[in-house]
């Protein structure tokens, strides 16, 4: 997507949101701005959902209720509140149970010496009498040692079942830090991070290391037409189709608002070039369905940029690469595939 065409797509959900703000007679702060822009671009199908609820039910959205769905669905601190959360729980849990293995040292210890001193006194024992005693505190110590281990092996049998829960929500909450949650492709912070390591593992092994950036064809007008829920069923259903023609290795990603990346390791250009025409072939054969009515809509297409690496690369000249590739398939028509060579080809003309 070129400069000029994220402007104007940027521009025409910053009026939209501005126009959320009128309608809904919200003060213009920071945050509400912040709100619409949000639900106008799409980019959050959970707050969409959360806000269509009240706008269906009282037909305006007030200052209170943006608050409360702002904390929950877009506030930055959410995600780390909750790590923090789960680590300071997992923290706990480890402090209790240094604590008491640090109490069964203690126990063990005395227990010893226990031993110890009663071996002593057995050698002086005069008596029977004086030798039962003996015994007598060697069984009161050795119950006392095993209560103390029996704890430990009843508090590291239920430490070990909160760590193992702890850590699941560990992977839930990783999981969602690095997944979009409408297209439940990888969001746009993991593709960057992903790419980075791509680029890095291409340049030491001298590798071959492919990507592809897709665009949803005339998405806005779509959108605009048909509401943002369609819009969405048209991202979801372009998801599908690139999880469909993708490997295990490879990694896709929600890119932008209706753009997707996919990173292709051991790719080279006329493998990704022909995987990217399956994801093309595969969208342009789904037809579109208005879910509430059944109504057909039509069908959608994409374009896709092809761009592999070069020695010297970094992430951000193999992005340009692809974008400038991608901008060809637009201007050539939409609905199709180009790549890196076909732009020098034309550069060539």
């Amino acid at each position: 997507m070129t400069q000029r065409e994220e402007f104007l797509r940027t521009i025409g959900y910053g009026e939209a949101a501005v126009a959320q703000l009128r309608r809904n007679e919200n003060a213009a702060y920071p945050r509400n701005y912040e709100l619409w822009y949000n639900y106008c671009a799409g980019f959050n199908h959970a707050l969409n959902r959360a806000v269509n609820d009240i706008l269906r039910s009282k037909g305006q959205i007030d200052t209170a209720e943006l608050h409360v769905i702002y904390n929950e669905f877009i506030s930055p601190s959410r995600l780390s509140d909750r790590i923090e959360d789960v680590g300071g729980r997992i923290s706990g849990e480890i402090d209790g149970v240094m604590e008491a293995v640090n109490k069964t040292i203690t126990a063990n210890a005395t227990y010893a010496g226990t031993l110890s001193e009663a071996s002593t006194k057995l050698d002086d024992a005069p008596n029977l009498a004086r030798l039962r005693g003996i015994v007598g505190d060697l069984l009161v110590a050795t119950q006392q040692t095993e209560k103390v281990n029996r704890d430990l092996e009843g508090q590291l049998a239920d430490s070990q079942r909160q760590i193992a829960e702890l850590k699941e929500s560990l992977d839930s909450l990783r999981f969602e830090s690095r997944t979009d949650e409408l297209t439940t492709l990888a969001n746009r912070k993991h593709f960057d991070q992903s790419l980075e390591r791509a680029v890095a593992n291409a340049a030491e092994t001298d590798g071959v290391l492919s990507l592809l950036i897709t665009d949803i064809d005339n998405f806005k007008s779509f959108n605009d037409s048909f509401g943002h829920q369609t819009g969405d069923q048209v991202l979801r259903l372009v998801a599908l189709s690139v999880k469909q023609a993708i490997k295990a290795h490879h990694l896709a990603c929600r890119y932008g608002g209706e753009e997707f990346a996919i990173i292709l390791p051991k790719a080279s250009l006329s493998l990704a070039e022909a995987l990217a025409d399956r994801i093309r072939v595969s969208v342009k054969e789904k037809e579109l369905k208005k879910r509430s009515t059944g109504e057909a809509l039509g069908f959608i297409t994409v374009s896709v940029g092809v761009a592999t690496y070069r020695a010297g690369d970094t992430a951000v000249s193999l992005i340009e690469r692809a974008d400038t590739a991608l901008y060809l398939a637009k201007r050539s028509g939409r609905n199709r595939v180009c790549t890196e060579v076909m732009l020098t080809a034309e550069e060539e003309r």
